[in-house]
């Protein structure tokens, strides 16, 4: 099937003459349950081929943390067809470059090659997922280099662990109780059965979307797929676990001691639904009424105009299964935790019980239809929505479909969404605090 996604023009929210863009993809599944997506866009020389594995931090042993960000490094270290050490150097050498991401949720992988090294792209990334060499040596190198990833990014970073911190004391059983990169004595723990063990569950055709985006012939595309990926054997079905939290029905108060920070720090956080709810959307405009731009509530109220705070930001952290709703607060000068926290409340409560002005409501559409556009204005943009409408979502007409969501978000469905969610009997209160001070 082919679906366009026409961008009308924004004259009217933008303020400029828009133009239409018309995005096409195609969408089939191989034999071994592969899913593929491609789409072409043939106004620059260039072609992204990117794999996103349907496997997360959720997904992990709870004695087994860190699993699924370990595997977004060891999945270079190389293949039965490439050497050790040799991946990146192949793709740079050839005019391409490469990276990867780990979420809760997926993990993944892209190389943007010049569109003549097409097949390079699709033979490595079939190579990672038919021949991977996971042995020893591997296992050691890359416990060596999360474990440095995670002393600069999170332990020696101040406030490094805040989303950590959040999540722990969010859920009770969900996996997502535990962060993301996981635990270094986990990963030093497992042996090297368990890690194989781990790639044979879920780097598989039957857990993963290909998609295939740019400057590109589909005909010639699919049947060079055929080839690369087509023999590559289906794994077993993977089972997802269930897992369902009771509602938060009293304030959690916590407090977490970090001493690489010399200002404490307030975080607010609720639990919410799936991204795939209508109501996940709408605290996503939640988000950009309190803290989006310098013109936004929390922003004018507290550091412009009433000076209370250095910073302060309304985050909804959207998920497959749970999102978190986070607002996160550094106090200026003498300024107390719980004023920040009284602040906050006070301009909850207006967005709880007042309709945001139509002034505003413009301005929001205004930003998504910004956002909107901009997510999809380069090829390896418009890859990796694919594969996440596809994947997470199970509808990748998404692509098409999302901002017309947005469009029809009403001012009493912030108003309502906020009540629904955002009570103080329903969420974390976290003071996130200097390690010498009890504050």
């Amino acid at each position: 099937m082919i679906n366009k996604l026409k961008l009308a023009a924004l004259g009217l929210f933008l303020g400029v003459t828009g133009t239409a863009q018309e995005v096409e993809f195609i969408e089939y599944t191989l034999d071994n349950g592969l899913d593929v997506i491609l789409h072409k866009d043939n106004s620059a020389p260039v072609v992204t081929t990117s794999v996103m594995y349907h496997v997360g931090a959720k997904d992990e042993n709870p004695e087994r943390t860190g699993f699924a960000h370990f595997f977004e490094h060891l999945l270079f270290e190389g293949t039965k067809n490439i050497p050790k050490g040799e991946w990146f150097k192949i793709v740079s050498s050839n005019g391409g470059s490469n990276n990867a991401n780990t979420s809760d949720d997926r993990t993944y992988y892209y190389e943007i090659f010049p569109s003549n090294q097409l097949e390079l792209g699709l033979w490595m990334e079939s190579e990672r997922m038919m021949h991977p060499v996971i042995n020893q040596d591997g296992v050691d190198t890359q416990n060596e280099v999360v474990k440095e990833e995670k002393r600069l990014r999170v332990d020696n970073a101040p406030y490094g662990n805040i989303l950590a911190a959040v999540k722990e004391n969010l859920y009770e059983k969900h996996p997502y109780r535990w962060a993301t990169i996981g635990s270094m004595d986990h990963l030093d723990a497992a042996t090297l059965e368990e890690f194989r063990a781990f790639n044979e569950k879920f780097y598989i055709p039957n857990n993963a979307t290909l998609v295939v985006a740019g400057d590109i012939e589909i005909e010639k595309t699919k049947e060079m797929i055929k080839d690369y990926f087509g023999p590559i054997e289906k794994g077993e079905p993977v089972v997802k676990e269930n897992f369902v939290e009771e509602p938060i029905t009293q304030e959690i108060e916590a407090k977490y001691h970090d001493p690489n920070i010399q200002i404490p720090a307030i975080v607010l956080a609720w639990r919410t639904p799936s991204m795939k709810e209508r109501d996940a959307y709408v605290l996503d405009m939640i988000s950009s009424v309190l803290s989006d731009g310098k013109s936004s509530r929390l922003y004018k109220k507290l550091v412009d105009d009433q000076k209370q705070a250095l910073q302060i930001g309304a985050f909804n952290i959207a998920q497959e299964d749970y999102g978190q709703y986070v607002v996160f607060g550094l106090p200026l000068g003498e300024t107390k935790l719980d004023t920040l926290v009284a602040e906050v409340d006070e301009e909850i409560e207006k967005l709880q019980t007042e309709l945001i002005s139509q002034r505003e409501y413009e301005k929001l559409q205004n930003k998504f239809e910004n956002r909107y556009v901009n997510s999809n204005s380069s090829v390896a943009g418009i890859a990796s929505s694919l594969a996440t409408y596809q994947q997470l979502y199970g509808n990748t007409d998404l692509i098409n479909e999302e901002i017309d969501i947005y469009r029809s978000i009403t001012r009493e469905e912030i108003r309502d969404v906020a009540k629904k969610y955002l009570n103080e009997n329903q969420r974390l209160k976290l003071e996130y605090l200097p390690k010498e001070s009890e504050q």
